[in-house]
């Protein structure tokens, strides 16, 4: 059965500190390169009819390591777009408005929940005609890959705050009787040597 697999980018400086990072080009770090390369031991050589990324510098050079050959750079795969919060974190945030939650309130000046929904169901849409062809790569982002994961499952952008997501991870979204389903979430690429190799 086709699945589609939700590839996040490895780490960035960032992603390391928590701060929000959308439109920021971060190269990764040397860290997130080695969890990158780590990412093909997951993979397992699998081919897929097509690898969709983000624009950002951080899934492309995942991808690259990872192994994989992205066949279209996809702009509805970037990061929410956090608007005057980006490099910030949640803390900081929320010193100044304690409620705050991305998942409700989206970023001021920025993306709301249902407009990053929006461009995710976007995705979902010019992915269905390929699962019927083999699987899918999709190489992005923590929250906007959770909103993709909610959002396959019937599950508004909200519920996306349910499904945590690390740097270099896969996850994988397919069917069971019919239904969409969550087949693996949040894996982890094994352990690795310190070139970067996995352990096998």
């Amino acid at each position: 059965m086709s699945e589609i697999l939700l590839i996040r980018h490895g780490e960035t400086t960032w992603s390391a500190s928590h701060r929000h990072t959308s439109y920021t080009d971060l190269e990764l770090t040397a860290d997130g390169e080695r969890q990158a390369r780590a990412l093909a031991a997951v993979l397992g050589g699998r081919r897929f009819v097509g690898v969709l990324a983000s624009p950002r510098k951080r899934a492309l050079r995942t991808a690259h390591l990872a192994g994989l050959d992205v066949t279209a750079v996809e702009p509805d795969l970037a990061e929410w777009n956090y608007g005057e919060y980006e490099g910030r974190t949640g803390a900081e945030i929320q010193e100044e408005r304690p409620n705050w939650n991305i998942w409700t309130d989206g970023g001021l000046g920025g993306e709301s929940p249902a407009q990053v929904g929006a461009r995710l169901d976007r995705v979902l849409d010019r992915v269905a005609p390929l699962l019927e062809r083999g699987s899918v790569a999709l190489v992005g982002h923590g929250h906007s890959l959770r909103v993709l994961g909610a959002r396959w499952i019937g599950l508004p952008p909200s519920a996306g705050a349910l499904l945590r997501l690390d740097t270099a991870t896969v996850s994988a979204l397919g069917h069971e009787h019919g239904r969409r389903v969550i087949l693996r979430w949040n894996q982890p690429a094994p352990p690795g040597d310190p070139d970067g190799t996995a352990r096998q």
